[in-house]
């Protein structure tokens, strides 16, 4: 199976669609990331590109309301709180503090920007 993300006019990404394999190979066995794209772009209209679980593809697995960045070539989650910033390789938002190394539960308090023990 291979993932489509449908994406606005902004690179916003509205829906993600699964595509079976049959449909992305060509007649040489080889899968083709454009075939699928005019597969849903002939059944759905709009603009599509592949995403994937594992990051081969854009970094990360892409979902509603996450952005696609052409300059990285990934998509991006929404961020989670204002004092995140974005890791530039991973593409991925990243605490101020690093979250403890225990196996208490957290979350992430933005007043104080810090983690706080979930009692």
């Amino acid at each position: 199976m291979a993932h489509f993300a449908k994406l606005d006019e902004t690179n916003k990404v509205l829906r993600v669609e699964v595509v079976v394999n049959e449909v992305i190979t060509d007649s040489n066995g080889v899968e083709q990331e454009k075939l699928g794209i005019d597969f849903l772009t002939q059944m759905h209209g709009g603009f599509w590109m592949q995403t994937s679980y594992n990051g081969i593809f854009r970094k990360n697995y892409a979902g509603t309301g996450y952005q696609y960045n052409s300059k990285k070539d990934a998509f991006i989650p929404p961020q989670p709180f204002p004092s995140w910033t974005l890791n530039e390789d991973t593409c991925q938002w990243e605490a101020p503090v690093a979250h403890p190394d225990d196996d208490k539960m957290y979350n992430w308090d933005e007043s104080t920007t810090n983690w706080k023990e979930v009692i």
